[in-house]
């Protein structure tokens, strides 16, 4: 079983889920971030918090993968001050909602003036709402944005154990370890992390507080990075336990500490019902025959036991 903590399927298509659902992964975690153009009035970013909440949650569950997400302001629109004020009076409504299991993804892109001011608002909102926080580290300039991102962390007065620094690479994941942080990487099919190399970042750190993410957002992506790593690392011998804990066990640790997100949710799912409509929409197409309950989505390969 696997839970992928970086699953942004909102542009994502309905295959997907069964694909992954297929592979074995039996929840995942959809943080709030960019959707490949800016979004420019508040109106636009409420409908999209909605969506995660709402029909992402409903069509995960078609499959029976249990949605969970984050929400935040991320770090490319905080630049535009006027719709970053307008979101952080929604998100506090957002992030007490069901299956809400972080604040994030939040941090640095160009580390700018307004980056940080709203980094820091969210940081603070995490602290009021008992929350665990998902930090997005820059592409640019990645050593110096993950080092000031938990700079600012701690000045927060925030325990580390809270919060997990995403997108590591090799030239992060030491200092981010060591500061008692929560690791994630997150797995591209050709840029940023592969497949292999967190292979080897494994044989060298082993797997505490390291997580495993498929990155499955707006761009060429794989939403079966976490199966396929998993798959690799067992083949190049890494310690089954040790796959079970960046793939699975620490992704619910880490984002358990919400109180929304339980290993019963998956282990004792409700019966599947493609029948099932959410506000009138089904995710049915073609004539295609709904899967109707928990053993026939057994035999077609929707739930692994």
């Amino acid at each position: 079983m696997y839970i992928d903590p970086h699953a942004h399927m909102i542009s994502r298509t309905t295959d997907d889920y069964e694909a992954m659902a297929a592979a074995g992964v039996v929840a995942l975690i959809e943080p709030a971030f960019w959707i490949g153009q800016p979004r420019t009035f508040v109106g636009t970013y409420v409908d999209y918090l909605s969506s995660i909440v709402g029909w992402e949650r409903f069509r995960a569950g078609q499959f029976g993968i249990r949605h969970y997400c984050t929400i935040g302001l991320n770090s490319k629109e905080a630049n535009n001050e006027e719709l970053a004020e307008g979101v952080m009076e929604w998100l506090p409504r957002f992030a007490l909602k069901e299956g809400v299991v972080a604040i994030g993804e939040i941090g640095y892109d160009e580390q700018t003036e307004l980056e940080d001011r709203y980094f820091r608002a969210q940081l603070e909102l995490s602290k009021e709402l008992a929350l665990p926080v998902m930090v997005h580290t820059p592409h640019r300039d990645k050593k110096r944005g993950t080092s000031r991102s938990m700079d600012v962390i701690e000045e927060h007065d925030i325990d580390p154990s809270m919060v997990v620094i995403d997108h590591n690479n090799e030239e992060t994941v030491a200092e981010t370890l060591q500061r008692g942080f929560w690791a994630g990487f997150s797995i591209y099919p050709s840029t940023k992390m592969g497949n292999r190399r967190m292979v080897e970042l494994l044989k060298q750190y082993g797997g505490e507080r390291i997580i495993v993410d498929s990155a499955c957002d707006w761009g060429i992506s794989d939403c079966l990075g976490v199966p396929k790593t998993a798959k690799l690392a067992l083949e190049s011998g890494i310690a089954e336990e040790t796959v079970r804990q960046v793939c699975y066990g620490n992704a619910l640790a880490a984002y358990g500490q919400s109180g929304q997100m339980r290993e019963e949710d998956w282990l004792n799912p409700p019966q599947i019902d493609q029948r099932t409509l959410y506000e009138g929409n089904s995710i049915l197409r073609g004539g295609r025959e709904p899967v109707i309950g928990g053993a026939a989505a057994r035999r077609s390969g929707l739930i692994i036991e």
